[in-house]
């Protein structure tokens, strides 16, 4: 039987390590060993945040065994840096939950309103500028489409402005999980892509979550039936 590798779970903007625990229990059941990373989403950049993970695998981790990453929202992004930034380590497959692949509306009204609130995760990260994804690397988007959470205040005015415009936008781009936009979830260097009926925070206790999680992991591709 193939041994699973160490997964790296990383949370998202206000969150911290704790936030990923009901994910990090259902991988540890499933024969995975787990470290929720944890980072200073306000104070820090992108960057620093990612030479935060190569100093913990130095001190933590052997360099000959691969590691999986799986990162919510901004964690995500943290994920896309850090395989470009160090490409030295061994990465097995990467999933990202409800990240802005795209840059985030959300965190651009935000950002435009009070800067303090996002910090300096929005610079290179959640502005839509982070480092290209790798081709080597086998990425899962997973989404949601339940709009549920602070963010949807920001996202029902621009899909009220959006209606108004000349052109009609299509449909499917005014779907979000309360913060983030499925559209924004999109990246084409991914490899498979999944939409499933949570919200932004709900994605991270939520069964068939953890459950698809798993079996790209597994298999690098997402179940579908």
């Amino acid at each position: 039987m193939q041994k699973n590798n160490l997964v790296i779970l990383i949370h998202g903007l206000h969150h911290a390590p704790f936030i990923m625990r009901p994910l990090a229990k259902r991988l540890q059941a499933q024969g995975f060993n787990t470290h929720q990373f944890g980072y200073r989403s306000m104070r820090d950049g992108i960057q620093t945040n990612s030479h935060r993970l190569n100093k913990w695998l130095e001190e933590n981790h052997d360099p000959d065994n691969p590691i999986d990453l799986v990162g919510h929202s901004l964690g995500g992004l943290i994920i896309r840096d850090f395989v470009t930034q160090y490409p030295k380590w061994q990465i097995g497959r990467c999933v990202t939950l409800g990240t802005p692949h795209m840059g985030s509306i959300c965190a651009d009204y935000i950002w435009r309103l009070s800067p303090a609130v996002v910090g300096r995760s929005y610079v290179d990260a959640l502005d839509g500028t982070v480092a290209l994804l790798p081709k080597h690397i086998e990425l899962g988007v997973i989404a949601g489409n339940r709009p549920y959470g602070m963010g949807q205040l920001f996202l029902h005015h621009h899909n009220r402005k959006l209606r108004k415009a000349d052109v009609p936008p299509l449909k499917q781009h005014l779907i979000h999980d309360g913060t983030v936009y499925v559209e924004e979830t999109k990246l084409e260097a991914a490899t498979d892509h999944l939409i499933l009926p949570v919200s932004h925070t709900s994605m991270l206790i939520n069964k068939e979550v953890a459950k698809q999680t798993i079996y790209f992991l597994q298999h690098g591709q997402f179940e579908r039936r």
